[in-house]
């Protein structure tokens, strides 16, 4: 008779919901990852723009034209505040949702463990009841000499 594990339907489910909660997290992992390299890229433009400035106030030029470069520079600074906090927003989401997966993975581990204890049990049950039929065998023949 094969193992039957009573609890097989719920330890699928639970794996199931591991496996949500660790795309979801995974998301927003990349997210992050997203969100900080657009940080990245502002910084770079930002320091770009600045060397344009300064050599822009080496020589002759509209004052329009630095008054546009300046406004270009605050508009990247205030991107910049709103993508960080979009950043620490994604983390506290992400410390959320690792602590909603860490319960998940425990209740999956949980049954998965109790499967395994009780396939265990179940095995050595079956040793137990095959030795029994093979002494049984030995002692009919025993019997019969």
């Amino acid at each position: 008779m094969p193992f039957r594990y009573a609890l097989a339907t719920v330890l699928r489910v639970k794996e199931s919901i591991e496996q949500r909660e660790e795309r979801a997290l995974q998301k927003i992992k990349l997210e992050i990852a997203r969100v900080a390299r657009q940080i990245e890229d502002l910084n770079d433009a930002m320091a770009k723009a600045q060397v344009a400035r300064e050599l822009a106030l080496r020589r002759t030029m509209p004052g329009g034209e630095l008054q546009s470069m300046l406004w270009q520079m605050r508009a990247a600074g205030e991107m910049k505040k709103a993508l960080l906090v979009t950043l620490h927003g994604l983390e506290e989401l992400r410390l959320q949702q690792m602590k909603v997966y860490q319960a998940a993975h425990r209740d999956h581990e949980t049954l998965i463990n109790l499967f395994n204890e009780q396939r265990d049990l179940y095995e050595v049950e079956q040793a137990r009841l095959k030795q029994k039929y093979l002494d049984d065998i030995f002692m009919a023949r025993r019997h019969r000499s």
